[in-house]
């Protein structure tokens, strides 16, 4: 019982950890598909224009009407942005005019997220256009997955099992197309990537593909696309775009499965432009930070836990008289 109750604690711990990143992906998703599929600032910008239209013409014209137009839409736009009703939008900017500039932390942080949502909301247009991909929004431009993602296939390096085991022990994960196959000693790529499965398993039961969001020292194989965003879009954002995409018409090959760098780079997507991405990413990047700092707790909870559990029941370790014997 004793030694349950100290590995419970740390398996509670690591599934709290994994209940983190999924709300945590989750937000992003959640944010990603506001801004980038619904368009839900541009559309609630439309939308508040055409209610301050619809408004008795004796109050409209002059200087004090048009600013008064702008504030409705703006306040709109926030609320779009931010998940909140325009009514607590209001609430936050009466709470800010009432108690103004102060030392008290709530209130400062109501200030910095006011001034936030305004800077982005006015980075939204207020028009959508028609294009090859539907109505978007004016000013965005349609590209394509290649036009925005960088592509670094040719210094992959596949190891066969006998290879493998010549690198080994080591702690460096080996990636294949959907997973970690094993772990080598020495790496050939160091940062922040995403890999998206080339041939093999390329391809969920929905049409979205296999994908993996890696970080730090890797090795990877020729069965995974190893990619980074580029042209002001983030890794993070390919990844949200991507993982939401039906991929099967960009499948080739009946028996072995195959996404290959042209039909990948031919996928379709939808440009706002570096200052809207940059502005996401700023928004999102907190929340992988914290995703990723999450996932090496988890591996150093892991081991732990691994290491405990034969001293434990060895008697090695006795938790109970605080001491290792």
């Amino acid at each position: 019982k004793e030694i349950g109750a100290v590995l419970k604690k740390i398996d509670d711990k690591i599934e709290l950890n994994r209940q983190t990143n999924q709300t945590l992906e989750h937000i992003a998703q959640a944010i990603f598909k506001s801004w980038f599929v619904d368009f839900e600032p541009t559309r609630a910008k439309i939308a508040a224009k055409e209610e301050w239209a619809k408004r008795s013409p004796s109050t409209k014209g002059g200087e004090n009407n048009e600013q008064e137009a702008a504030a409705f839409i703006e306040r709109a736009t926030m609320a779009a942005i931010s998940g909140k009703t325009v009514a607590e939008i209001d609430q936050l900017i009466s709470e800010h005019n009432e108690h103004g500039s102060t030392n008290n932390p709530e209130t400062e942080n109501q200030v910095a997220t006011l001034a936030q949502l305004k800077t982005t909301a006015a980075l939204f247009p207020d028009a959508l256009v028609e294009s090859e991909l539907g109505e978007i929004p004016e000013g965005w431009v349609t590209k394509t997955f290649g036009d925005v993602s960088q592509c670094f296939d040719s210094k992959r390096i596949p190891l066969s099992k006998k290879k493998r085991e010549e690198k080994q022990p080591g702690t460096i994960p080996y990636h294949g197309a959907t997973s970690v196959m094993d772990y080598v000693n020495e790496w050939i790529f160091d940062d922040i990537y995403l890999l998206l499965g080339e041939d093999g398993s390329v391809i969920k039961e929905d049409g979205s593909p296999f994908i993996q969001y890696i970080w730090g020292k890797i090795w990877v194989n020729n069965h995974a696309h190893v990619l980074q965003g580029k042209g002001g879009v983030s890794t993070e954002q390919l990844m949200l775009f991507i993982q939401g995409q039906n991929i099967a018409a960009y499948i080739t090959g009946a028996v072995q499965l195959k996404l290959n760098q042209g039909n990948m780079n031919s996928i379709p997507f939808i440009d706002a432009g570096e200052v809207v991405n940059n502005a996401f990413y700023e928004l999102i990047q907190p929340l992988y930070e914290k995703f990723r700092a999450t996932v090496e707790e988890n591996v150093v909870l892991t081991e732990t836990r691994d290491v405990l559990l034969p001293r434990l029941l060895s008697g090695t370790i006795n938790f109970a008289r605080g001491y290792e014997c």
